[in-house]
Parts: C-alpha cells; structure tokens; sequence
C-alpha cells in the first residue's frame, strides 16, 4: 500500500513535517545520514524488520474486530479469583477511556498528581475498611505474586531469617500455590503445602497463607489459627476477596497480620488475565517492609492537605541489592477504576450487589442437593462445589464454563452479571429445577459485625451527575499527555493512540476468563502468536514469554531463566549478577530475588562501563559469573561502543547477557539485541511499544530469549508444558495481562517495518536537537563516542546549584509554574535531570520545554545576579497556586505574573498546580494513609 497522510505513522511521529528543519539544524541533510553517526558500527543491524507493512487504523481495527470475533464468549463461572463485572459506564467513559486518566505518569510529582493520589488514597480506604487491616498499599500487580510479597515480606521481618518454612494452605489457587514455588526457592524459603485442619507451627516455620473464602468456596473463621501462630511468633496472611469482605468476617478482625486479593470484580473487566490491581494490607508493624507504594497524607508549604507517595516510595532504587522486593509498576489506573466502583456503589450497593449473589448461591445449591447431588461445603460466599458426571456436553450446548478440579470435582462460582435465568440454565445441565427463595446460611463467627465504608467519600457520589464531576474535578487536577509533553528521561512517555486503546472495551476480549477452554480463546491466540514472532524478530530472538505482567518481573524471570540453564549444565555455582553502577533500581533487586550475589561494576567519566573495572570482576569471579545485567543504550543516554565487546567477554567466561530493555525505543529496526550477543531480555511494552503508563500502570514486560534459554520459560499449569526444565509460574495468569497486549499488536500494525525504524531515529533525533538547544545553559553530562547521546540525555545541575543554591528539585517545581512534567530527577546521577522527548512530540513542543528550561535558567541569573536569599526565590516557592496568587498576602521579591505567567503561551492555556510544594518530611513522620481521619487531621496537624 502506498503511504499517505492518512498512515498512522504520519499522526504518531510527532515531528514528521519537520525532520529536514530539525537536521538541518544539525548539520545533516538525512535521517539516515545523522543516524549512522550515533550507532555504533559493530552493532548495526542489516537485517530488515519482518513484520507486515503498515496498514491504516480503520484497516487495523477492521482486521482486529475480525480477530475478535474468534474468541467464543462462553459463560464462565470458574472462579479462582476472575468474576465477570458490570463497569459502571460513567466510570469506563471518564476513566478508562479518558486519556486524562491513562496518559497519567506514575505520581513522583505529587504537587501535579493530585487527583489520582487521592483516587488512589480511597483505594487504600476501600481495602482498609473491608479487610479490618489499618494499612495498605495501592496498588500490587495479581492476587498470585500479592501474595509472594507477604511471604518475602514475613521473611524478612524474621531476625536474621532463622525461619525458613513457610506454610500455604492446599485450599488457596493453585496459580497463587504455583507462584509462591516460584518464588520460594532461590530464596532458600522452604513451601510446605498443608491441610489447614492438620497444621503444625514447627520452630522454623515464619508464616502461613490461608484463603477464605477458599478455592473450592469455603468460608471459615481463621481467629484460632491466627492465636496459635502468634504463640509461636509466625505471621500469618489471608487471600481473600473484597465483595465477600462486605458479608465475613476481615481478615484484620481474625488476628492476621496481612491480607491480599484482586480487585479485579470491582468493575475491572476480566480481560484474558489482566491488567488487574492487586490490593495488600497490613498492620502498623509491617509498615516501612510493606511492598509497592503507599499513598499518604501530608501538607503543602500553606499547610493545605495534599497527597503524595509516603516512606519507601522509590524503594529499589535508594536501597538498591539491600531492597526487600523489586516492585516498580503498580496497577495504578485499575486500582483507580476500583476505588471509583467502591465510591460509586458505597456500603449500600456493594453488600446488595454481595447479597444478590450470595442469595443466588444458596438458591443453586439447595436446588442442587434437592436432585440428589452432593454438595461439598455448606458454608460459601458465592462458589459451590459439587459432584457429578455427564455434565459437560450439556454445558457446552448452553455456552457455559465450570472449573473442573482434578478429582472431578465442580467448581461454580457466580458474580455480579449472573441472573436467575443463569442459574436455572446451570441447573438444568445437572437435571435439577430452580426452588423457592432460600435464606442463606453464613454461621454467626463468621458473619461480619463491623462497619466500613462510613467516610463521606464513600456516601457523597452515588448519583451519575456527582460522580462524574467528582472525577471531572480530580482529573482537572492532575497533569497529563493531554496536557503538556512529560518529557522523563527512561520512562518513554510517548503517544498512546486512541485507535490503539478501542479494543480494550471490546467484550469480545475484556470478557474472557483467563482459565477459559483455550479453543474458546482463538482470537487472543493469534494476535498472542503474532505480536510474539513480530517481537521477537525486531529484537532477535527467538522465542518469548507474555507471563511477566511488569518490567521488573521481566527482570526476574528472565534471571531465573539464566539460573536454570547453569543448573541444567551443572554449574550450580554460578550465581555473580554483575551490575552496572547505572543500572535501574530493580536490576539488582530483581537479581538478590532470584538467588543471586550482586557484583557492582563501575562506570567511567563518560558514563560508560568501565572496562578496566569489567575486566577485573570478570577475572576475579570467572568460574562463579551467572550474568550480566546491562541496559542499551545505557541508562546515562548513550550508545556504548563496546557493548559487542562486553557481551563477548562475559560469554567467554562462561556467563550470560541480560539486558534490560527499557530503552529499546532508540534500538527498534537500527539495531537487534539477539544479534550483537545479548542471551535474554525484557521489553517495557509500555514504553516502547505504547501500552499506557496509566498513572503508574498498567505495564507489560515479556521477555525474549535466545534459542538455548527456550527451553526454560515459564510455565501455567492452564497451559502445562509436559518439560522439567521450565521455570515455575512467575504470575497469576499464562499470559499476564492479555488484554493490552491488543495495543503493542495494533501500534506495530499501523507503523510497519519503516515507521517504526522511523519512530526510533526520530526519538534520537528530537533528543538531540533539544540536547542542542539546552547545552549552552544547563551542560550535558555525557555524550557517546561521535559526540551525540541515545534517545535521551543528562543535564548537570550540580554547577548551578553551587553558585545559586538552586537544585534539581527547585527547576522540576518551577517547571510546573509553565504547565510542564519535570524530567526524571537525580537519577542515574545525583543533582542531574535526564531528558527524553520521545518521537511523538512535535518540533513546536520540543521548543516550547526548551524555551521553558532557558527562561528558568535566566530566572536563575538573576537569582545570582541580585544575591536574592533562595528562600524568598521564584524557583524554591514554586509551583505557585491560583489561590496563593490571588490572596491578600504576598511577601516575595517577584511579581504575581511573573509567578504565575512567566511564558507567553500560557496566556492561551493554563495548566494550575492545585497544591503549593509538599512537606515530605511531615508526611512521613504523619503517616496518614486512608480516610478515616482527614477531618481530624486538618484540625489537629495541619
């Protein structure tokens, strides 16, 4: 097809019209010409990228919908942790399909991030309240690794992990049983898999998990077994499910020290697998171990409430090897989309949602066990199993999903979207008839006898009208893509299409059960089976799992891959991760989690790796190397030229290469990682391949691998490959969070082999042109070889900061004042910022942040200038507030409009931060994290 204006790739690459402009003032006259200049020789790649040509986005979404149409919408009442929702449409439309909502970064900038906090400080209400816990974070990735985290979490709270076993009730999902193997082992935990009638607290045992109601339906009160692990100084976790928590007993009020779930059934759609927020809560004891992010309360420099990420908000990478877990991406807009269904319903309509199903149950049941079949437990929530035979051909006529247990056991579970004619369907595949009403039967010790959900929060919104502008209101204060370009060095905040995004509200995939029959699933099949080999050649591979639902589980599994291939080859003492001083956070957290010693390998003056220091731990560790974690480009911006070189010094010495692939948006169609001697790596698909960072997640991290690592990706037991040598299960579903893998599948479709080479020479290039026009004001801290950085760059601050007293946080607060993100601060380098515009951005855009880092730059002149005391300075009280603007009081040096109006194109639009500068420090000495006591925190602290 002959490309016109109508190709997507004419509407994603921002600067399209104006590449010859920008080269020109490179001192180029191609792209292709410049391009040659940065990449190195050895690694460039003549190997065209095999994927279709491009198509338009009709096309695209015409050949989608036919794929769809492929995925058989059975009925499915299979439970296990995944329950068809009814989405309230108020909150599909103003959320999920709002790019004011998904275009969100994750909230590091709390002054700009205020909305979604406080969506996010409900959510972690919404938790609190129903599981009887007083923390909880917001959010974790499935309930199955939810629950990992509490085991590694009670580990690590045993004194110097004299206790090794920990205890999991048979009765939990057999995807969590599976994960928690996973996990388990390269930490030397010991899993015992026990009866919960039968268990045992020896002296080495830590913890337990425990699941109520449990996987065959279950409901019990666990108070005892949590009194006699107490005794015996171990802790003990419940999984459990928050619409069942409006009708039982929390888990809090039994004496367990952590509770976890999904909140998936909370108006999240099942989608194949995910994306879901997994929710964690714990007591005040586990409160600086607690995995992912915390929401809290604090106050502005006005003494105005205001929200932000409390205690250990960037965990791995301030404590790096010495981290208690690797968790990055949570499941921010999800747990969002959550909070917004509890807000929406209220304490009302969420136990008349829980008693409708409850009551619809206990109808089934008693209708059951009147046609003669047995019933396993008496008390449930809203999942029977049952016993019977010459069941399934009926079932399939009637379009309906059981799960079917190993001892021929059925599995039924009901859910919000089940109705009466649903269950007399269900009946009359077993030959039974629909009786009268039946009161349920929950005994007393179990019933819940606690209110919840008493805040104004949860009893102010239950009208459409108030909640839309309720969201309208929080979305207003949060800056967005829709915005202003979010311009973060590592992080890719690039366009998120809308024609991407459309399929994600299609039933057609939103609708299916991650444990469906696999003939049901034909369409999630082959776009699976497509996106797999087109990823796979772009990066040169040759093969690929979609399990990791997150870049850093990419990170682990494709370690524990790199693990078992040195078993396999019996050398089990290979266990050295060397890992640059640069490397993110979660390299070396990800590497201690699967069983491996971290070696630090020095950078030099240019921001490479430093050969002289590689070559001395290679020397010194040669027999013991596992891997090599290495990102490339590397996380300081630039192409390393050795990095053939490096890959074949580590292979000769008997070790692999893991490369992280967060910045594979400057390699993809220039350059293929499986060719110039990388073994596995993972790729951020909602960095390069435009999933949607929605606020902190969703992310996706598949890993691809060489041909001799194939052999060990993980396995499910939904999709059991009959091979010892795979690894476990590294997350709840087989393929992660299937459902936004149908945007990586429609962006590559629409951009082609050309447009997306383009993409990423673009990506280069707007880097460099901005790095240009910066240099002669904030310095560059590294360039490559040829005298160019990658797709992004660093700018030193730490001169200025000497002379001024102004730093990095000071020109990211002012950069709000002008209705702009700030870049990535202090990372990789203390006192820097690192700058990435992406391909998406327009030449306009690119000069509009330019114009804004010059004007702060002269900003800071006159600061010297006029020997001005930095804390009567326009940066240090910035951002500054419409209300702060138009008080009575004002005491600074500098004018209103000078303040508020420092660029000329903020006449036309004004993004207003809704808070002044946060005090970190009070919000961490003040942990408030739910909304239980807002009133009287305002009286009494603020």
């Amino acid at each position: 097809m002959k490309e016109t204006k109508t190709m997507f790739k004419s509407k994603h690459i921002g600067s399209l019209d104006h590449i010859n402009t920008i080269l020109s003032s490179m001192g180029f006259k191609t792209l292709d010409l410049f391009i040659d200049n940065i990449i190195p020789e050895a690694i460039k790649s003549n190997a065209k990228i095999d994927t279709p040509n491009a198509i338009t986005e009709q096309k695209m979404l015409e050949r989608l919908y036919k794929l769809s149409k492929q995925n058989k919408i059975n009925k499915s009442f299979i439970g296990m942790g995944y329950y068809g929702t009814i989405v309230p449409s108020v909150i599909k439309r103003n959320i999920l399909e709002n790019p004011g909502w998904y275009t969100q970064y994750t909230p590091y900038q709390a002054e700009i991030s205020q909305g979604r906090l406080e969506a996010l400080f409900n959510y972690q209400t919404l938790v609190c309240d129903l599981t009887g816990l007083p923390i909880s974070n917001a959010s974790l990735l499935d309930e199955s690794t939810a629950a990992a985290e509490a085991m590694i979490m009670f580990y690590n709270m045993n004194p110097r992990n004299h206790k090794n076993c920990f205890l999991i009730s048979n009765k939990c999902h057999p995807q969590t049983i599976d994960v928690l193997k996973t996990r388990s082992e390269p930490l030397g935990i010991k899993l015992k898999i026990i009866d919960t009638q039968k268990i045992k607290f020896h002296d080495s045992v830590f913890g337990i998990l425990l699941q109520n109601p449990d996987t065959e339906g279950l409901v019990k009160n666990f108070s005892s077994i949590c009194k006699i692990a107490k005794e015996n100084k171990s802790f003990v976790c419940i999984a459990t499910d928050l619409l069942a928590l409006t009708k039982i007993k929390p888990p809090g009020e039994m004496g367990a020290d952590a509770a976890i779930g999904s909140s998936q059934r909370f108006g999240v759609p099942m989608g194949y697998g995910g994306p879901h927020a997994a929710f964690f809560a714990t007591t005040e004891k586990f409160k600086r171990k607690i995995p992912g992010r915390i929401i809290g309360l604090s106050k502005d420099k006005h003494g105005n409430p205001a929200y932000r990420m409390a205690l250990q908000t960037r965990e791995q990478h301030i404590r790096r090897e010495k981290a208690t877990s690797n968790i990055c991406t949570s499941q921010a807009l999800l747990a969002i989309i959550s909070s917004m269904y509890g807000v929406y319903h209220g304490k009302a309509g969420l136990l008349e949602i829980a008693n409708r199903i409850n009551n619809l149950t206990y109808l089934l049941a008693e209708s059951l066990i009147n046609r003669g079949i047995f019933i396993k437990h008496k008390c449930f929530f809203d999942t029977i199993c049952i016993k019977a035979d010459k069941w399934a051909g009926k079932a399939d006529l009637l379009n309906i999903n059981f799960r079917k247990f190993n001892d021929n056991t059925i599995g039924i579970s009901l859910d919000e979207t089940s109705t009466e004619d649903d269950i007399k369907k269900i009946a009359s595949v077993f030959g039974a008839k629909i009786l009268g009403a039946k009161t349920t039967y929950i005994p007393n010790d179990v019933l819940r006898k606690s209110s919840y959900l008493e805040h104004p929060t949860f009893k102010n919104y239950q009208t459409e009208t108030k909640l839309m502008r309720y969201m309208h209101k929080l979305e207003t204060k949060d800056l967005s893509l829709n915005s202003s370009m979010i311009p973060l060095g590592s992080c890719t905040m690039k366009l998120n299409a809308a024609s991407e995004m459309e399929a994600l509200s299609w039933p057609e995939f939103g609708e299916l059960h991650p444990f469906c029959p696999l003939n049901q699933a034909q369409g999630y099949n082959k776009i699976l089976t497509e996106l797999g080999e087109w990823l796979t050649n772009i990066t040169g591979f040759d093969d690929i799992s979609f399990q990791p639902n997150s870049g850093a589980q990419g990170e682990y599994a494709g370690l524990l891959l790199i693990r078992e291939y040195h078993k396999a080859n019996g050398n089990t003492n290979r266990n050295i991760c060397l890992i640059p001083s640069s490397a993110h956070g979660t390299n070396p957290a990800s590497a201690i989690m699967a069983g491996m010693q971290v070696v630090i390998v020095k950078c030099d003056k240019h921001g490479n790796i430093s050969e002289d220091d590689l070559n001395e731990k290679v020397k010194k560790h040669s027999e013991n190397i596992s891997a090599l974690m290495v990102t490339y480009p590397s996380t300081h911006g630039v192409f390393e030229n050795s990095i053939k070189d490096i890959c074949q010094l580590i292979h000769n010495n008997g070790g692999q290469i893991y490369m992280d692939g967060a910045n594979l948006n400057a390699l993809v169609g220039l350059c293929k990682p499986g060719d110039f001697g990388c073994d596995v790596m993972h790729i951020n698909l909602h960095k390069t391949f435009c999933i949607p960072h929605g606020g902190g997640g969703p992310g996706m991290g598949p890993i691809v691998c060489k041909k001799h690592l194939s052999d060990f990706l993980p396995n499910h037991f939904h999709t059991r490959k009959n091979d010892e040598k795979t690894i476990n299960t590294v997350s709840a579903s087989p393929y992660g969070s299937s459902s936004i893998l149908t945007i990586s599948w429609a962006y590559i479709s629409m951009m082609g082999p050309d447009g997306l080479k383009q993409a990423s020479q673009v990506a280069i290039l707007n880097a460099n042109y901005m790095a240009k026009k910066i240099e002669n004001h904030f310095p560059i801290l590294y360039r490559g070889i040829s005298g160019f950085c990658a797709h992004e760059f660093i700018i030193d601050i730490r001169p200025l900061k000497q002379k001024s007293g102004v730093n990095e946080e000071d020109i990211a607060k002012r950069l709000m004042d002008y209705g702009f993100h700030a870049p990535t601060m202090s990372w990789p380098v203390q006192g820097t910022m690192m700058i990435e515009p992406t391909e998406s951005e327009s030449k306009d855009e690119l000069d509009r942040f330019c114009e804004a880092m010059i004007s702060i730059k002269n900003e800071i002149k006159l600061i010297i200038k006029n020997g001005t005391l930095i804390e009567n300075s326009i940066l240090r009280n910035a951002p500054h507030t419409a209300l702060e603007l138009s008080s009575d009081k004002w005491s600074y040096p500098y004018s209103r409009k000078e303040a508020a109006y420092p660029s000329s194109w903020l006449h036309d639009y004004k993004y207003w931060p809704p808070v002044g500068r946060i005090d970190n420090t009070f919000g961490d000495r003040n942990l408030v994290c739910t909304c239980a006591a807002i009133e009287e925190y305002k009286e009494d602290k603020a």
